[in-house]
């Protein structure tokens, strides 16, 4: 079994900045890949950020320059710092892990933290 939880999440005033964080913990001997999704009210699930093992990271084009995915490997731990918020960024932010054990891999979410911009 593999377990995320975020934490960081919380209201905010427009240009402002809040930093998520997702510890991933059971059953790992590996951390292929992390991600950052977002899911607004009615809305589809998005990408937002991703970082391999390796240290490749994406980010989707509406959070380029604004949003920073880092790793913190010794804490099995991803972070997102996200600067300059928009009321569209409202949504709760998923934490996504693809991991290793015993030669099987393993997709696994946490449950989210909302974040919430609004005046």
């Amino acid at each position: 079994q593999v377990q995320l939880v975020e934490s960081g999440g919380g209201l905010v005033q427009p240009g402002g900045s809040l930093r998520l964080s997702c510890v991933v913990s059971g059953n790992i001997n590996s951390i292929d890949a992390k991600y950052w999704y977002r899911q607004a009210p009615g809305k589809q699930r998005e990408l937002v950020a991703s970082i391999t093992g390796g240290g490749y990271m994406y980010y989707a084009d509406f959070v380029k320059g604004r949003f920073t995915i880092s790793s913190d490997n010794a804490k099995n731990a991803v972070d997102l710092q996200m600067n300059s918020l928009n009321p569209e960024d409202t949504a709760v932010y998923i934490c996504r892990a693809f991991t290793s054990s015993g030669g099987r891999r393993y997709d696994s979410w946490g449950q989210g933290t909302q974040v919430t911009v609004s005046s």
